[in-house]
């Protein structure tokens, strides 16, 4: 906001003397610029700079009448808004993006950010809430995707004259996340490991080495299925096709989804976890399921998706998929059993899988195809600290120089 002088041209003559406009002595000689409750940019007029002055201050300070936002829009909070927006939005999503959509809404923004008026939301309250993310360990590309999508709402409330700026839009998080590591906070040992298996009920010991042995991640390894589309002991090859997956409104339960991006691959199948999968058919036999399968791709909208019926690896008592929740009930008791730390999850048997091929000598290319990363990068910057150090060749330019002098002819 601010007042100008119309009669008179900022710039000064040579004397530093004031240089009349085209307008001196026709109309009111001060204008005052200011937004509007909808963010519109609108203009005034006065005789005296005492009454601009005056009218500049009451609309800076939001108490112009044309400037107060209505009451209703003051009390919009963000749940209220972020709902309208994710609905609005569905229109040509796919089934599982809109669960994706729904799921981080609820589960990391809401409890934090749901009752307060959006409008009350600020910078320092983002700031609070990314780095109560990073405290609870929470996975600096997770992070990312629950601030990008917060951006998202946030814009398209900025947009809507809902909120006056998006306080996301002064926060650098590539520069808060880069003083933050990749690398996990904690990986098994192999008596750690041991300890585990130790523990963990016979038939979901299958499961456990699935992780530790093949470094698949929880929804790949409950996703597994008894036939040569997942496990190849022929190829002696694990195909990382499809994971489990859980969505009531969309499929009306659990259904196969492909692995997380990227991740879609064959691994080597390693002797002993084939031999453990080839007892835990014997011993359990699979489970025939009738489950959606998208893993070819989300169909149309309108459309219902493929199902066939699936032999599901592991299953609870009575035949049914294990949700993410079950297991996470069970993991907790055989978890504490095995003495493992809170930070302890299914996800550090990958960890272990990776430290273990590293710390035994694999290429860091085989590292990445293993674990079916998207990127060198991504797998050197998260095991950097498990990389044998190579010895370094000393005194290269000294030598060379040296032995260049020795050549040269004397006298």
């Amino acid at each position: 906001m601010a007042v100008d002088d119309l009669w008179y041209l900022r710039k000064r003559g040579p004397n530093d003397e004031k240089v009349k406009s085209k307008r001196y002595g026709r109309g009111k000689r001060w204008r005052c610029r200011y937004e509007d409750a909808g963010g519109n940019t609108r203009t005034r007029f006065f005789d005296r700079k005492a009454d601009a002055d005056a009218w500049d201050k009451k609309a800076s300070s939001g108490t112009a009448e044309e400037t107060q936002v209505d009451q209703s829009a003051r009390r919009t909070t963000f749940f209220d808004y972020a709902e309208r927006w994710r609905l609005s939005r569905q229109i040509g999503q796919a089934l599982d993006y809109q669960r994706h959509i729904e799921s981080r809404l609820r589960h990391h923004h809401y409890p934090h950010f749901g009752d307060r008026p959006i409008r009350a939301i600020t910078v320092t309250d983002v700031l609070e809430w990314v780095a109560r993310l990073l405290q609870n360990e929470v996975a600096q590309s997770s992070v990312k995707t629950y601030f990008d999508l917060l951006n998202n709402v946030m814009n398209s409330a900025m947009a809507d004259k809902v909120i006056p700026d998006n306080p996301c839009k002064s926060i650098r998080l590539f520069a808060i996340l880069r003083g933050f590591s990749r690398a996990p906070k904690w990986v098994p040992t192999d008596d750690d490991v041991l300890a585990l298996v130790d523990v963990v009920p016979d038939e979901f010991l299958a499961a456990i080495w699935a992780g530790a042995g093949e470094g698949l991640r929880l929804g790949e390894v409950l996703g597994l299925e008894d036939s040569a589309r997942c496990i190849d002991p022929d190829r002696q090859e694990l195909h990382v096709v499809q994971q489990l997956r859980f969505h009531k409104a969309g499929y009306g339960g659990f259904y196969l989804a492909p692995p997380k991006a990227g991740s879609v691959g064959d691994v080597d199948l390693d002797d002993h976890v084939a031999s453990v999968f080839a007892e835990h058919v014997r011993k359990y036999p699979p489970v025939l399921v009738e489950l959606p399968d998208v893993t070819a791709g989300t169909p149309d909208p309108g459309k219902d998706p493929k199902r066939r019926l699936v032999p599901l690896l592991f299953t609870d008592e009575k035949g049914r998929p294990i949700h993410d929740q079950r297991w996470s009930d069970m993991w907790q008791t055989w978890r504490k059993a095995a003495g493992w730390p809170g930070e302890g999850t299914f996800h550090s048997l990958r960890h272990y899988f990776a430290t273990r091929l590293i710390t035994s000598g694999a290429d860091p290319t085989d590292v990445q195809n293993a674990l079916r990363h998207s990127s060198l990068r991504i797998t050197l910057e998260t095991y950097v600290h498990w990389w044998p150090k190579k010895d370094r060749r000393r005194n290269i330019i000294s030598s060379a120089l040296q032995d260049a002098r020795a050549k040269r002819p004397t006298g």
